[in-house]
Parts: C-alpha cells; structure tokens; sequence
C-alpha cells in the first residue's frame, strides 16, 4: 500500500524502485517523472504529467504456479520434463537427498551399521547370527542401521526390530528392484549410493561387517580409509567371521603390507571375531570410554600371536603413518 502511495504522489527521486515484495528490483532500476511504469523495466508517458498505477506484470508466484499450456490437450507431456534431467536439477535433487537423510536421521543417538550379502537366506548360518547381533546391540542401547534389504540386512533389522530397538534401513534404488525388507521402524530411500553412505557413517558409532560382495567391501574399505586418514575417529570395524575375512587379510599382508603400500599400524583398525557377544562387548567398550585401540583385538595383534617375529607389538596410541 505504501508503494502505491508513493507512486500516485508523483514522487520524482531517482532511486530503484522496489519490487513487489519491497525488495530492489533490478529491471525496474530506472523510472522519471510522469512515466507511467510498465513490466521489464520500461515506462510510458503519462498524459497527465504524473505517475500512474503499475501496469501489471507477472510475479515469482504467478511465474511458479503458471501451467504450459499445450497447442491440444494432452494428460501426458514428457517434454516439458527435460529440464529436470539437466546436471543443474540434479545437483539440487542430490542436496535435497542430504537434506532428506539427516533429516529423518537427526534424533537417532547412538547406532551400529550391520553390513553382509543380501543373498543369504533365512536358513543361512549368518542370518541367525546376525539376527542374534541385532537384538543384543538394540538390548545394548543401540540403533541398528542397515541397507534395508534381504538377507544379512534383513536379519540384523529383525533381530532388533523384535528386541523392540530402533531398526532403521536405508535402501537404495537398483536397476534391480530391492525391496526393503520388513523388519524396519524408521526406513529411508535413496537415489545416491554416496548420499545413502554418508548417512552410514555420519549417523554410526561403528561397523560390522558380515560376510557379503562387492557393496560389502566397498563398504568395509571405505571406513578404512576414512578411520586411516583421520576423517572419522573412534570408529570400530569388526569383520565377523574369520574364515570368510582370514583370505583377505592374508592377502592385505602378503601383497599390501609386503609391497609397504600400507603400515602395520594400519591392522590395528580392524578386528576379526567369531563372537557376536565379543562383537557388541568391543562396541559398547568403545562407546563408553570414546575412544578405539583394538589393542590385542586387532587383526595386528591376532597375526603377531601367529608369526611372532613379523610384528611389532600393536601401539598404544592412534598412530596410523599413511593417516598422517
């Protein structure tokens, strides 16, 4: 109402006039007096000698709300769709999923990642104990997050799903439909597999790692290399099952460590048990002290009791020479 006032006084300053909103608008930077406004900035010659009302013009409101019309009616139109396939939209589709995720995951307090195959049925010996896992982590006080699948994911949300814990499942969107498995309280879905791990990470006080594929590794070298260069800190990673992980690591010392591409240290960051009530005891230790020294957990020191004269007693401290 106060622009209008102004306008009709026939005000003569030069200023920018202010939009609709009271804000400066740029294209509407120039007006004398006597001109009578008009959209995009131009102006038009009063008769009378002064300012008339704005003519309309459209606002961001109008603009957003405003539909395409078609030259025939049509209940479809792909291609007024395209903008939204462009890297501009996507990057604001992929920040929307952060805002999603930390969203539906601010108030979860303290939680454990379970990972594993999505192909092992219920009948597999590591769905029972990754369901025991479960239920002793959520008895423990934990959340359990897991990828929301089948299998070894299944297992664990169920597990602390029926311990009446907080069972939470962040599925992805394959070109293979996953469906998310039924044992969740709180489930979230992803487009972004990098958005969908950072909320592992971000929202977890530790790993364990099951026997699973690629996804599984990718998930167990990644918090690795987090842990190794100091990205995240007092992060435990357990590999349960010794005779899945005892390959990999022998390779990991027989190539990486032989080669010096890694530091001994660096088998300090893992453990390996055959225990899930050892699994949920190193957690709980680490949540309750906040900090993780595998100390004579580690894979560094479970070698050393086997070949000696190789290592190094596990340091005291969080040295980590690739971290630094």
């Amino acid at each position: 109402m106060a622009l209008v006032e102004h306008l009709e006084a026939g005000d003569a300053g030069n200023g920018p006039l202010a939009g609709t909103n009271g804000h400066f608008d740029p294209a509407s930077e120039t007006r004398h007096q006597g001109d009578r406004w008009k959209p995009g900035g131009t102006a038009e010659r009063s008769d009378r000698g002064g300012t008339s009302r704005p003519a309309h013009r459209q606002t961001a409101d109008e603009q957003l709300l405003e539909s395409t019309e078609l030259a025939e009616p049509s209940p479809r139109a792909p291609e007024l769709g395209a903008f939204t396939h462009t890297e501009a939209w996507r990057v604001l589709r992929i920040q929307g999923e952060f805002v999603y995720g930390i969203n539906a995951l601010a108030e979860v307090g303290a939680a454990i990642s379970v990972f594993g195959s999505a192909r092992f049925g219920e009948s597999h010996p590591m769905y029972a104990e990754a369901r025991r896992l479960g239920g002793l982590l959520a008895d423990a006080g934990f959340a359990v997050i897991t990828g929301g699948g089948p299998g070894v994911m299944e297992a664990a949300n169920r597990g602390a799903f029926e311990a009446g814990g907080l069972s939470i499942g962040c599925n992805i969107e394959l070109p293979f439909e996953q469906a998310g498995n039924p044992y969740t309280n709180l489930a979230i879905n992803f487009r972004y597999f990098f958005v969908r791990k950072t909320m592992f990470v971000k929202f977890s006080n530790g790993f364990v790692i099951f026997p699973g594929g690629f996804g599984t590794l990718d998930e167990l070298f990644e918090s690795l290399t987090l842990v190794q260069t100091r990205k995240v800190s007092r992060f435990p990673i357990i590999l349960y099952n010794r005779a899945y992980w005892s390959g990999l690591i022998d390779w990991v010392m027989g190539t990486q460590l032989a080669e010096g591409t890694i530091s001994p240290e660096d088998l300090d960051l893992l453990v390996m048990t055959d225990s899930v009530e050892e699994a949920r005891d190193l957690l709980v230790d680490c949540y309750r002290r906040r900090s993780w020294l595998a100390g004579k957990h580690s894979v560094r020191a479970d070698r050393a009791a086997i070949h000696p004269a190789e290592f190094r007693p596990p340091a005291s401290g969080p040295e980590k020479a690739d971290g630094q």
